[in-house]
């Protein structure tokens, strides 16, 4: 169970990284001038994101979609059975030591989720 959890801590990570490269390149491309350094490299991420049509759809809905829902799946399932887990109300920092996998999971999920409603929003306002 363990081994699986990290596996799928793995590959949420991998389907989030270009989403959350995204993000980042917003963030970085509105605290500094455009002309020069990280904003002019973050400013050719963003506008490379916003050439395509695909990758709005892919990068930014489809992979954190995928992310959400096997995310969530994979908490539900380990709380049902991990009597340790579900037994503690509120995970303390012994049980998150023991098992950073499904840390990982939780985070990604919560990522996900985030940058599922900052592009829905952002698409709803265009």
């Amino acid at each position: 169970m363990r081994r699986r959890t990290g596996v799928i801590a793995g590959l949420e990570l991998a389907l989030l990284s270009p989403a959350m490269l995204f993000m980042g390149a917003l963030v970085v491309r509105n605290l500094e001038p455009l002309a020069y350094g990280p904003a002019r490299t973050a400013q050719q991420i963003v506008m490379w994101y916003a050439g395509k049509v695909w990758t709005l759809w892919v990068l930014l809905v489809a992979l954190p979609l995928a992310v959400l829902v096997t995310g969530s799946a994979t908490l539900l399932r380990g709380w049902s059975q991990d009597g340790e887990l579900a037994s503690s109300a509120q995970p303390s920092l012994a049980v998150m030591r023991a098992r950073p996998a499904t840390l990982v999971v939780a985070v990604t999920t919560l990522a996900a989720a985030g940058i599922l409603a900052i592009v829905v929003l952002h698409m709803l306002a265009n």
